[in-house]
């Protein structure tokens, strides 16, 4: 299999996954979410969309990148590529707690866990293929960013 068609392959996971969270966000953004109190530092509720797709087409791109590495290093490409499912995975989740659960304490732990998972995928990616590490950073900024909105929302209305 070669890159392009890996990089489709990633694509459509990871877009896939913030397709999901998407359904699941959408009816909270428009009756619960507006209801809270937010720190002024909230982004306006349009960005997050543009933001989020960037996002996943880097880590895709990044995945993709790992996992063209396989022949070379399997055991490690393997276990790069876990990380970077269970971080998925726990980033699908976070909406899930946050937006269907209503549940921004649940979620902080969670999204908390998120970052350690993303950070851990980082030194994993970094040692296989330096771009797919440094095309995590962004990912990185932006759920630290999330993390301390998530922090202040759940402070703000508890």
């Amino acid at each position: 299999m070669n890159k392009i068609v890996k990089i489709v392959i990633a694509l459509i996971v990871c877009l896939s996954v913030g397709y999901s969270a998407g359904v699941v966000t959408k009816p909270s953004i428009e009756t619960w979410y507006v209801t809270l109190e937010k720190p002024i530092f909230n982004p306006p509720n349009w960005i997050f969309m543009p933001v989020w797709t960037i996002l996943y087409i880097l880590m895709a791109v990044a995945a993709a990148l790992v996992w063209d590495r396989i022949k070379e290093n399997a055991e490690e490409v393997k276990k790069a590529l876990l990380f970077f499912i269970i971080q998925l995975i726990l980033n699908s989740i976070w909406s899930y707690i946050f937006f269907g659960l209503k549940n921004p304490m649940l979620a902080l732990i969670e999204i908390i866990l998120l970052w350690l998972m993303i950070y851990e995928t980082y030194l994993k990616f970094i040692k296989i293929n330096k771009t797919a590490g440094y095309l995590l950073i962004p990912y990185l900024a932006w759920v630290a960013f999330a993390t301390v909105l998530n922090a202040s929302i759940w402070w703000l209305n508890k």
